[in-house]
């Protein structure tokens, strides 16, 4: 018998509804539960998400490394171009504006509420650095 039968992260925010319907949108997903103070939605792969009112909610300061990163999300896209445009249109924001020499094969941003995430063209195999 499976002992864990379902897992989703959870995102702390001040507005759970506002930041579902980015993700919802970005993802392409569906409502799976709302209650006054939380939301999750479901992707057609599966991905589950939800987010839970927190009052006292304040942004990630990432990258400043007082305040590190601890968690983020990842999503594999096949055009990194077309998916940051729709980013921005949701309402996110570009955060890593590291300088590249070659094909940029990931690129980070940071949802409305300040939570980062990376879209990437595939999964990463190495180690992160730095």
């Amino acid at each position: 018998m499976t002992l864990v039968t379902a897992g989703v992260l959870v995102l702390d925010c001040a507005e759970p509804e506002k930041l579902a319907h980015f993700y919802k949108e970005l993802l392409e997903a569906e409502e799976t539960d709302v209650t006054a103070n939380r939301v999750e939605i479901r992707n057609a792969d599966g991905t589950r998400l939800a987010f839970r009112r927190d009052v006292n909610a304040t942004p990630p300061s990432w990258p400043r490394p007082e305040n590190s990163l601890q968690t983020h999300l990842e999503f594999v896209v096949g055009d990194l171009d077309a998916a940051e445009r729709r980013v921005v249109s949701l309402g996110g924001r570009p955060i890593d504006t590291k300088d590249s020499t070659g094909p940029v094969e990931e690129r980070g941003y940071a949802d409305p509420a300040g939570h980062s995430f990376t879209l990437r063209r595939v999964l990463p195999t190495a180690p992160k650095q730095g």
